[in-house]
């Protein structure tokens, strides 16, 4: 008979695939909206093209840079992370965690990770991924 700890393990295990398979569907929603928006996803743009992106911003902080304000914000397509960088800014409106996007420019990688500088974006309305 088995103890208390092999009952948890495959309790935890379950919980594992369950939450492991809804990400993934979160993930294959996201692409699928950024396709329909005519978007091209994040996995498949080289360096240094301008692009049309679709996605959930997943982190929003404010990293200054050289003394200057710079709001970041990692945007989640589905398929990849872009952080998107507006030089200047402390704050803008309606750029919070959760809040879905499209995003235009030039992206680059700088220290490593993929980013897009002053992006022209639209707001989707509060709920669309």
């Amino acid at each position: 008979m088995g103890d208390g700890k092999d009952g948890a393990r495959r309790v935890w295990r379950v919980l594992n695939r369950w939450t492991a398979a809804e990400d993934e569907a979160d993930a294959a929603a996201l692409r699928l909206d950024a396709r329909v928006a005519g978007c091209v996803p994040l996995s498949q743009i080289p360096d240094r093209e301008r692009a049309r992106v679709r996605g959930v911003l997943h982190t929003v902080t404010l990293q200054p840079r050289d003394g200057v304000p710079a709001l970041e914000a990692d945007l989640y397509d589905g398929s990849d992370v872009l952080t998107l960088i507006w030089l200047g800014r402390r704050r803008i409106p309606g750029i919070d965690c959760g809040r879905a996007l499209v995003a235009s420019g030039r992206i680059t990688t700088s220290d490593g990770r993929r980013v897009m500088y002053n992006p022209h974006y639209s707001l989707l309305p509060t709920g669309a991924a």
